[in-house]
């Protein structure tokens, strides 16, 4: 069984700043990919940034400059430092990670969700 465990979210107001993590829990072989997306009201999900194994990013266009994403290869977990926020950034977001688990199974995992309001 694998689980994604985010924690890190919360209230915030315009310009602050919030770090979101993610771990990965359970019978890991590996982990490749590692990533944000987040889903405001009334809206589709969208990829806020990804992380390869190998440390390669990329980046939405409305978060570049402002969120950073990096990865603890040996702690399982990827964290999302969010700078310079704004109330456009409102949205639940959701940890996503493409693993193999220890049976060879080919996985597409997601966290529950964490939300991150911003507003004064």
């Amino acid at each position: 069984q694998v689980q994604l465990v985010e924690s890190g979210g919360g209230l915030v107001q315009p310009g602050g700043s919030l770090r979101l993590s993610c771990a990965v829990i359970g019978s890991i072989f590996s982990i490749y990919d590692m990533g944000w997306y987040r889903q405001a009201p009334g809206k589709q999900r969208e990829l806020v940034a990804r992380i390869t194994s190998g440390g390669s990013t990329n980046y939405a266009d409305s978060v570049k400059g402002r969120f950073t994403i990096s990865r603890d290869n040996a702690k399982n977990t990827v964290y999302l430092q969010m700078n310079n926020l704004k109330p456009e950034d409102t949205a639940v977001y959701y940890c996503n990670a493409k693993i193999i688990s220890n049976s060879g199974t080919l996985r597409n995992d997601w966290g529950q969700g964490t939300q991150v309001t911003v507003s004064s």
